[in-house]
């Protein structure tokens, strides 16, 4: 079982990279329509029409043409498998070790990451017009699949001691559920600020950089800024659940709540800044973009926490399972 859950984690990187090429190609059938004429110079006489009163042109990130709405719906088809292969590779994994499958950090990552996908599915489901974030998202998801199969991995076998306990089934499951949530909510929050970048550059007439022209056809900045208060308002309260509920398994296994352990200093370091996140968003005066900005700073005390924390800095959570 061991050796097929790691032929399923193949199996779902070499998914999402395709889904990966699938999202890029509709990205390019996009520009090559916008970059297309489709009108011809109309002259200037007496009661001919004007551009302003012409019909508008179709939105091209709306309404790619028949190749790009093609590569899309591949790039879906793409990633829902690469989620199936996932979902199978994590259960393979739990039947091989013989308990849940996420006791170390490399399964953590696996587990994130399937949350992640599974409410992007989600999300394009209710809102297909959100498609062209689908790029980021299998981005996203392919370099933290990686470094979990490159860095992370450790071969299946039974927890250590210290995590042999059903609070491992509460207070792990739920942190990686609003962990994966936060994920598809940086992907959102950084999407906006690319496609701020690209409008403000389009207002003033300047040429817009490379990252700035990425946002040509992601959705627009109020759906990409609503889409991402939405998940970090799911996420916020499992995530404050997943706090509190390791909180008392520490009191059950080393007799206090809370001790400053730098995992339990840097899951509050989060907790604040996504505390944060919300009350700015909730504060009319506070701009659209400080707060795109703070969820990505509220992301980035996530990955210290799982990497830096995990790695580098020794503790009583000190369980990555890795060499």
């Amino acid at each position: 079982m061991a050796a097929l859950s790691d032929q399923f984690l193949i199996a779902t990187l070499l998914a999402y990279l395709a889904a990966m090429v699938g999202y890029a190609a509709e990205h390019a059938a996009r520009r090559t329509a916008t970059a297309t004429p489709t009108r011809a110079r109309i002259p200037a006489m007496a009661g001919a029409p004007t551009p302003q009163s012409l019909p508008p042109e179709p939105d091209s990130s709306t309404q790619p043409p028949t190749r790009g709405r093609w590569a899309g719906w591949l790039a879906t088809a793409a990633t829902t498998l690469g989620a199936a292969t996932q979902a199978v590779c994590l259960v393979t994994r739990g039947l091989a070790a013989d308990r849940v499958p996420w006791g170390n950090m490399y399964e953590f990552v696996l587990a994130v990451t399937l949350v992640g996908i599974l409410a992007w599915l989600t999300l394009l489901t209710r809102r297909p017009a959100v498609r062209p974030v689908g790029l980021y998202v299998t981005l996203a998801t392919v370099i933290l699949l990686g470094l979990a199969g490159m860095r992370l991995y450790t071969p299946a076998g039974p927890l250590v001691p210290a995590l042999n306990s059903y609070w491992l089934k509460i207070h792990v499951s739920t942190a990686a559920i609003a962990t994966g949530i936060f994920l598809l909510g940086f992907v959102a929050a950084s999407a906006y600020l690319i496609r701020l970048a690209h409008d403000r550059a389009t207002t003033t007439g300047r040429s817009p950089g490379f990252v700035a022209s990425l946002g040509r056809h992601l959705p627009t900045t109020d759906a990409l800024e609503r889409q991402s208060f939405q998940l970090h308002a799911i996420a916020f309260p499992i995530w404050t659940f997943a706090v509190v509920a390791g909180a008392i398994w520490a009191e059950a296994a080393w007799g206090r709540y809370w001790g400053w352990d730098p995992k339990e200093t840097w899951a509050f370091i989060s907790w604040v800044a996504y505390a944060g996140y919300l009350h700015a968003r909730a504060t009319p005066s506070v701009k659209r973009p400080l707060t795109a900005w703070l969820a990505v700073l509220g992301w980035a005390t996530m990955m210290f926490n799982l990497f830096a924390v995990n790695l580098v800095i020794a503790g009583l959570h000190s369980y990555a399972g890795t060499d």
